[in-house]
């Protein structure tokens, strides 16, 4: 690691937290008098290997200044940005605007856990132990392929309102991307990247947040090449499981089904193409499925019979737990999802006879912690 520079004393306060852990709306026009001056800044100059690749990076933490309609200092938008500094020249490289969700969550979750070239060291599985946590160089980093930007918005990390300007400002759907758009618009122009193939990284809230921003800036001129999703939510009672409401359960099941793939826990031979099992399965969801959901008691017990045994056979689930509660999910379980849906990371438990083969509960879209699931009645 080379010296770190200061850009104005007092920064050491800063450096230490990094060394620790660093829906349809109308789209409303950017504003045009984002003109107040940048927030200081603290940079450093880094070596990584990724893969076979040596990645020279600069590291910067900066914000920047927004006002409101007086043009009077409104709020302050901070940020972590890496940006390569060997291989492809800065203007050719893709530029991912990365954000957690909560709605109140900073983005130190996937800076510090996937994106960020250092990350902290974990468990595969289980939950985290007690201090102290290590940091090493991060291997799943993209930095050797783009400049990354952690942006806390307002109200989460350090970015605050100032003076009496009210929360509500910026705490709201359009108003969060609102004031997004404002700094993704100073970034571009800052730092002479409005050429960039550009992204949005979001996860959580942060997918319902990128859905949302991405109308805003195509509201401001500003095009993207890409969303990212992670942990996707943009539909809430997909992951709500609200009584009387079938379709979380038709649009989970192929997250069931790839899983106990990927556990070996289906009852017969894994399928050998997971692209064309997945397709299977889908299909099957969005017609029978979700036809026999529909019908609810007035299923002939031939048709009722033959959906159960295709349950079984894509998540290797007993017959039993599918002859309860509309071959929806039990009510047991159904209150497992409620208690720890958002705590435990969108997380799903299967019955507790299955843990010993399965090893791990079910994540709805990876498979990353296990333990703390309640029995399950059978």
């Amino acid at each position: 690691m080379r010296p770190i520079r200061l850009s104005f004393a007092g920064g050491a306060v800063l450096l230490g937290l990094l060394a620790t852990a660093t829906i349809t709306t109308a789209p409303v026009q950017a504003r045009q008098d984002d003109a107040s001056p940048g927030l200081p800044s603290w940079d450093s100059e880094h070596t990584i290997t990724v893969g076979d690749r040596t990645v020279e990076y600069d590291a910067r933490v900066s914000g920047i200044t927004l006002t409101n309609d007086d043009g009077d200092p409104a709020a302050e938008l901070w940020y972590t940005a890496y940006f390569r500094t060997n291989g492809a020249p800065s203007r050719d490289r893709p530029l991912v605007f990365a954000f957690n969700g909560g709605p109140g969550s900073a983005s130190f979750w996937l800076h510090m856990g996937i994106m960020g070239p250092r990350r902290v060291v974990t468990p595969d599985v289980g939950p985290q132990g007690a201090p102290p946590y290590p940091l090493e160089d991060n291997a799943y980093t993209i930095l050797d392929i783009a400049d990354v930007v952690m942006v806390d918005p307002i109200g989460t990390g350090f970015s605050r309102t100032l003076g009496d300007t009210p929360g509500s400002e910026y705490w709201g759907i359009d108003e969060d991307a609102r004031s997004l758009t404002r700094f993704i618009r100073r970034f571009l122009s800052e730092y002479e990247r409005w050429n960039s193939p550009r992204y949005l990284l979001g996860e959580s809230y942060g997918t319902t947040r990128a859905a949302v921003l991405a109308r805003h800036l195509q509201g401001a001129n500003i095009d993207l090449n890409g969303i990212v999703l992670v942990s996707a939510v943009l539909q809430f009672n997909t992951i709500q499981f609200a009584p009387g409401d079938d379709l979380p359960y038709i649009v989970n099941l192929p997250s069931y089904a790839i899983t106990a793939r990927y556990l070996d826990a289906l009852p017969g031979p894994n399928p050998p193409d997971l692209e064309a099992f997945m397709a299977e399965v889908e299909e099957w969801s969005l017609t029978e499925y979700a036809t026999a959901l529909l019908a609810a008691g007035t299923l002939d017990p031939a048709t009722r019979t033959r959906v159960i045994e295709r349950m079984h056979r894509y998540t290797g689930l007993s017959h039993a737990v599918w002859t309860m509660d509309r071959m929806g999910l039990p009510p047991e379980l159904r209150d497992n999802i409620e208690r720890a849906d958002f705590a435990a990371g969108h997380m799903m438990y299967v019955e507790q006879s299955l843990l010993p083969r399965w090893k791990e509960v079910l994540d709805r879209f990876i498979v990353r912690t296990s333990g703390g699931a309640k029995p399950v009645s059978q």
